[in-house]
């Protein structure tokens, strides 16, 4: 059988700024930087899915490139994953009445386990990546880009469920002083270069409000270096990547 070709489209998906939502009721710090997370996975498996259907499939320097940022978009929402297990969700239980604590804790239980499931997938990502970067043949990269559309359209439903069902939860019942408590509990697997594209990523197409308040959360040291080298080094990766410099 032979394999389909995958044709480059004719469009891309370029992120530009959002526009403040900072007006929405209730839209404290861990909604807002629940949402800037979701929005840039969202956006990366969508971009990566796009430009790796243009990649040459026998290109393996642009094979390696497109997959190792594929691992580390996966990399950051499990780990995102995990810190809502082991920090997040129990930090709001402690503030759930008595009377509600069920009913929420059935919310929760579900998001798990379809969370599970989506770990699973980004897992599963890593190997079809690596089948990629090794074989460099056109089924390897066409498995590659199935993987990712896969995945794509199933990160947009599960974190637009859960910004349904448990973002009101958490704006409803947990304080300010809770989220800071978890936000600092936080600690990253990621290399700090990594750390700096990360940040870029997310700070690209967020309103004027939240990328203060991302940049705000960061330690001075850390901002420092955003300034002197990260902000520069995120462009260059972008413009690599993509072959177009970052939004914003």
């Amino acid at each position: 059988m032979t394999a389909a070709v995958l044709t480059r489209p004719t469009t891309t998906i370029v992120p530009t700024p959002r526009v403040s939502t900072e007006t929405l009721p209730r839209r404290t710090a861990a909604i807002a930087y629940e949402e800037t997370l979701h929005r840039m996975v969202r956006r990366e498996f969508r971009l990566l899915a796009e430009l790796a259907s243009w990649a040459a499939a026998y290109d393996a320097a642009r094979a390696t490139e497109l997959t190792r940022h594929a691992d580390l978009i996966a990399r950051v929402l499990l780990q995102h994953h995990a810190t809502e297990r082991t920090l997040l969700w129990p930090a709001l239980f402690r503030h759930v009445p008595a009377g509600e604590q069920d009913a929420v804790r059935e919310v929760v239980a579900e998001w798990t386990s379809r969370a599970a499931l989506l770990d699973h997938s980004l897992r599963d990502l890593s190997t079809v990546a690596r089948q990629w970067a090794v074989a460099t043949t056109l089924p390897a990269r066409n498995a590659f880009v199935r993987a990712l559309a896969r995945l794509a359209d199933t990160v947009e439903t599960h974190t637009a469920d859960e910004e349904a069902d448990l973002h009101p939860l958490l704006a409803r019942y947990l304080p300010d002083d809770e989220w800071t408590a978890v936000s600092r509990a936080c600690r990253s697997a990621l290399s700090g270069r990594e750390q700096m594209l990360v940040l870029g990523l997310a700070l690209e197409d967020a309103c004027a409000i939240d990328r203060a308040r991302l940049l705000a959360g960061l330690s001075p040291a850390v901002r420092t270096a955003w300034r002197v080298a990260g902000r520069r080094n995120f462009r260059a990766a972008v413009v690599r990547l993509r072959g177009a410099p970052p939004a914003a």
